[in-house]
């Protein structure tokens, strides 16, 4: 059992005993949770190895791959809530990702996210495979935010891709956030993997440390464990860009998102270095200036698409 698990438990045990639960909404649940993960974290996100106050955890449950990052983000919750809420939102951060090539909210009800996904970075967007998600602001209060997206189907029989988000205010200038970032592999998805860790992605890792080499150096995880880790750490990292640039006024932000993305990046190379600074400028400001057409009327079916050898930059 995982520690989130434990710690919903512990909160959910203690609402009971109370004769709160029953009365409470789920979301008030989940607010409960996420304040008894933050107390939990207080030591580990005071002295984090990743020069930021964050704490990263994955998981491989049979064909489930999970990552899980919690992390303060310097400002305030005030500010981080109306930056994290709407799809149109959402497209803005997840373009941040070297691997999305286009992100276009629809018109539909309930909202939807058209995202077009790379299996390596440079890649252009007429390769890139359309993933449909389902947007779904599940609660938003003056002290907690929850929201929720999800896939039925991706590329290469990839299934139920989920992204959630929660927020609580962590003290006045500071928002504790858990991102959350899953899907299923199904077999053309794994012999992809295997092909790709075998070859390409034989030498990339995540960032649990999971041994010590003689020098004393560390080990880190390698495989779907830290292919996982990778991918959360750069959606975090266009959460916290994105949020860092909201104060500032519209016309400044998608620059400074960007500045901060790449900059949050250079901050882990062993893990996250696929190319140079200047060329991720230059890439996402092509691709930033053609994803501001108009939203699409309905969501489009993703196109299927071949099993390959290399899965991409993941």
């Amino acid at each position: 059992m995982s520690i989130t698990k434990a710690a919903r438990r512990r909160a959910a045990r203690w609402l009971a005993a109370t004769g709160l639960l029953a009365a409470l909404p789920a979301w008030s649940q989940d607010a409960a949770a996420l304040a008894a993960r933050l107390a939990a974290l207080r030591s580990q996100l005071a002295n984090s190895a990743f020069q930021h106050p964050l704490h990263m955890e994955s998981a491989q449950n049979g064909d489930e791959l999970e990552g899980n990052a919690y992390a303060l983000i310097e400002q305030p919750f005030a500010v981080a809530a109306p930056a994290l809420q709407g799809a149109d939102h959402w497209c803005d951060i997840l373009m941040l990702h070297l691997d999305v090539k286009g992100c276009r909210p629809t018109t539909a009800s309930p909202p939807h996210l058209s995202v077009a996904i790379a299996r390596k970075y440079d890649q252009p967007i007429a390769n890139a495979n359309w993933i449909d998600f389902s947007y779904e602001p599940a609660a938003s209060t003056p002290g907690y935010l929850l929201v929720r997206m999800h896939a039925k189907e991706g590329p290469m029989s990839t299934h139920n891709y989920r992204i959630v988000l929660e927020a609580m205010p962590a003290d006045a200038k500071h928002t504790f956030i858990h991102l959350s970032f899953s899907y299923g592999a199904g077999f053309a998805a794994r012999l992809a993997m295997e092909g790709y860790f075998a070859t390409f992605g034989r030498s990339k890792v995540g960032f649990s440390v999971v041994g010590k080499k003689a020098d004393g150096s560390p080990i880190y995880v390698g495989n779907v464990r830290g292919l996982m880790e990778r991918n959360t750490m750069r959606y975090f990292l266009a959460i916290d860009a994105y949020v860092d640039a909201w104060p500032l006024p519209a016309a400044a932000q998608p620059e400074q998102r960007l500045q901060n993305w790449v900059a949050g990046a250079e901050r882990y190379p062993i893990q996250l270095h696929e190319m140079e600074r200047d060329e991720y400028l230059a890439m996402k400001r092509r691709e930033m200036l053609a994803a501001t057409a108009k939203p699409l009327p309905t969501a489009p079916s993703p196109a299927p698409a071949p099993a390959r050898a290399n899965p991409g930059t993941y």
